[in-house]
């Protein structure tokens, strides 16, 4: 009788992924052959690789994040890439995949939600934003109070040092 092997898919690298639902960081590090504070230091520069946390705070990696942690490793050690340019070129290959799976979405079943009242809602809402944006003819805005009449100027002590004392004393 043989024994049971897990399914295994061969990555792109050469590196077999084992079907689990979750890995632990120290398979994911034998996995990408590089050491876990090295993935641990990826997940603080690639937004892409974000493993989930246990309970008990321990790194749950999903299948999806052990094929990114081996997109990372590919394009850092093999393809040469700094880390900002492979950040870089993720970003560009994710925001390309994105549209496909939004066209895909949209062709492959009609709405389930009849759409008329929403769209009738947003012609509403875009007749009332014009008319709100056109100037009011309305007369100006009244202050509630009126206006403070101005006061005359105090009389400081550095104006009476400023007057003459007397007729007497500018004579000598």
């Amino acid at each position: 009788m043989a024994q049971h092997q897990p399914i295994r898919k061969t990555h792109a690298s050469g590196s077999d992924i084992p079907d689990k639902l979750y890995f632990r960081i120290g398979e994911v590090s034998k996995l990408c052959e590089v050491p876990a504070y090295v993935l641990r230091f990826w997940e603080s520069e690639f937004p892409q690789l974000k493993p989930h946390k246990g309970g008990t705070g321990q790194r749950l990696y999903r299948r999806r994040d052990v094929e990114m942690a081996l997109r990372v490793k590919t394009l850092l050690y093999d393809e040469g890439y700094t880390i900002p340019g492979a950040r870089q070129l993720l970003k560009a290959e994710l925001k390309h995949k994105e549209p496909q799976l939004a066209l895909s979405i949209e062709d492959a079943a009609p709405p389930l939600v009849d759409t008329r009242p929403l769209r009738k809602l947003q012609k509403d809402l875009r007749d009332l934003l014009a008319m709100l944006s056109k100037p009011s003819a309305r007369a100006a805005v009244h202050p509630i109070r009126a206006p403070r009449t101005p006061t005359p100027p105090r009389r400081t002590t550095e104006r009476l040092f400023d007057l003459p004392l007397s007729t007497e004393d500018n004579k000598s």
